[in-house]
């Protein structure tokens, strides 16, 4: 396809408003791009090469605009084409306003002179030859070509090289688009074109796959080790929502790490960023332990987490150093030191996994993996789900995530599936009026409050009991404050005076005969202690019951 005609087709989508007719347009495209579709199907998106591949042109505005400057003459510079795209807001329509195609120079084509038989093709092979410069004197290569395609463009030609080159194609097609386009332009079902590009992550490929072999040629594509896919997301939600929608809850640690997809062919280890960027050499220490621990070709999903000597979490912060270092890894690895949770299996062993459920895959990862799996209780108590987040947050992580047991894996979907468990966003102000002494290692410290609000002069009515979101150190803490109002003990249990006040998170109030208020927070949480407030001053029953019936 010569790119003239792909520019012409670009403007009229570009002019269109309705998605439909969008969508119809790059049908039409589709339809009429013959050798090129894969490229065509990638050009439209503004990409260049598939989503999961690493290779990236490398170019910045600066060099983008001296090469329009080279190629429109000695009159014009650099900063002039920078300061009109200041003033106009747009490259692609700044480069279609210069006469291109006189200038001669290391990286002019032919003769000279716009071409329309510059193709897809051509601008396609030069972006990659520009994208594999690389060592001493490799931005002048990239200037080279850039002013070579630039001067055999007629305007609109220049307009979309200028965008794509640049990733900001600006023409209203999106994925969604061209899914749908793929369906409309080869008569194939949204269903096995959506399952394509899941497995792929590749729109040319699909494109290509859906014209000439239809949709059992799509059905035949798979997930291959070493071509990364799209996590699939979770959205944020309560213990609540996960409870009520599924017969039970699966229930995992939240990490405050840096999400990682593992893929090892049985000999070779690559590790992909959530943006699917390829941080294998940033990460050697889970190359290792991956080549180690694994006995069979995968595809991972998986958390790195940075730790300290005694191997607790560190902040997300020092993930990152490592995620971006490039040059002396060594160092910065005895700096850092990080380690692998991996939570799902995609695939094993040949065998695909994504449509099998969730709970079967976590025990297909652990056949798999001797080491590094992170945990999943399955459960339909919401007091056990509470234990979990207790549990995960005393070993310093940062809470929990709630999956439906049940739940296929859907390559870059945030669907209700998955949930992130939501900050709670509701507060009480509850007086401490009992506790319970704790178990193990905390056995020296008072590790669950009972808690009231006021009813009345000097009376309180019990709400709940938390023990969740509080670290050793604030226990230590708590006990020292509440040991000199301990009334009474009977075993574990320690009946307190009322005199100290904790503000409290919850995600709802609901009846409940099990406390004599009548009420009980659902999944209560410790916040902080409020040294502002007396007894008297905490909530009372009153302001509950209008909580409750949602004033």
């Amino acid at each position: 396809m010569e790119f003239a005609v792909f520019a012409e087709r670009a403007d009229e989508i570009e002019s269109t408003s309705a998605d439909l007719d969008i969508v119809s347009l790059v049908r039409d495209l589709f339809r009429v791009s013959a050798e090129d579709l894969d490229t065509v199907a990638r050009f439209v998106q503004g990409r260049v090469v598939p989503a999961h591949e690493s290779t990236t042109l490398d170019i910045g505005p600066s060099l983008c605009y001296e090469a329009i400057a080279r190629a429109a003459g000695h009159n014009v510079s650099a900063d002039d084409v920078e300061s009109r795209v200041a003033a106009v807001g747009d490259v692609g329509d700044v480069a279609a306003e210069y006469d291109f195609g006189g200038q001669q120079g290391l990286g002019a084509f032919g003769d000279g002179g716009g071409s329309a038989d510059l193709t897809v093709g051509e601008v396609e092979s030069e972006l990659r030859d520009l994208a594999a410069a690389a060592g001493s004197g490799s931005q002048d290569r990239k200037l080279d070509l850039l002013f070579g395609l630039f001067n055999r463009c007629e305007p609109a030609e220049a307009r979309y090289l200028a965008r794509i080159v640049l990733s900001e194609m600006r023409i209203g097609v999106g994925e969604g688009t061209v899914r749908d386009a793929i369906t409309e332009a080869f008569d194939v079902p949204l269903r096995a074109v959506e399952r394509a590009l899941q497995v792929t992550n590749d729109y040319g490929l699909v494109a290509t796959v859906a014209r000439d072999d239809g949709e059992s040629g799509l059905d035949d594509l798979r997930l291959e080790v070493g071509r990364p896919v799209q996590a699939m997301l979770a959205q944020a939600g309560t213990v609540t929502d996960a409870v009520d929608s599924w017969e039970s809850v699966a229930v995992e640690t939240k990490y405050d790490g840096a999400r990682v997809q593992v893929h090892y062919d049985g000999d070779a280890v690559s590790l992909y960023s959530r943006n699917m960027e390829d941080v294998t050499d940033p990460l050697p220490e889970i190359v290792a332990f991956v080549e180690e621990s694994l006995a069979v070709p995968a595809i991972l999903d998986g958390e790195v987490v940075a730790v300290d000597d005694a191997g607790d979490p560190l902040p997300f912060q020092e993930v990152l150093r490592r995620f971006r270092r490039k040059h002396d890894v060594a160092k910065t690895k005895e700096e850092v030191e990080v380690q692998l949770w991996a939570f799902d299996c995609l695939h094993a062993d040949g065998e695909d996994l994504l449509d099998t459920p969730l709970e079967d895959r976590h025990d297909r990862l652990t056949e798999i993996l001797d080491s590094g799996v992170s945990a999943l209780a399955v459960t339909d108590d919401a007091d056990e789900v509470a234990e979990v987040e207790a549990e995960a947050l005393d070993a310093g992580h940062e809470g929990i995530m709630l999956k439906d047991p049940d739940s296929t894996y859907s390559p870059g979907r945030r669907g209700k599936e998955w949930l992130k468990r939501k900050p709670d966003v509701e507060t009480l102000d509850c007086v401490v009026t009992g506790a319970e002494w704790g178990e193990g290692r905390r056995a020296e410290f008072l590790g669950t409050f009972e808690l009231s609000v006021g009813a009345g002069p000097d009376s309180f009515e019990t709400i709940g009991k938390v023990a969740t979101g509080i670290t050793d150190e604030q226990l230590a803490d708590l006990t020292d404050l509440l040991e000199p109002h301990v009334l009474a003990e009977d075993g574990k249990d320690v009946t307190i005076d009322p005199a100290v006040v904790f503000e409290v998170g919850y995600e709802e109030i609901q009846t409940s005969p099990t406390y004599s208020s009548g009420y009980a927070l659902r999944f209560p949480r410790y916040l902080d202690v409020r040294d502002d407030k007396d007894p008297e001053s905490a909530d009372t029953l009153e302001r509950v019951e209008r909580l409750a019936d949602g004033e």
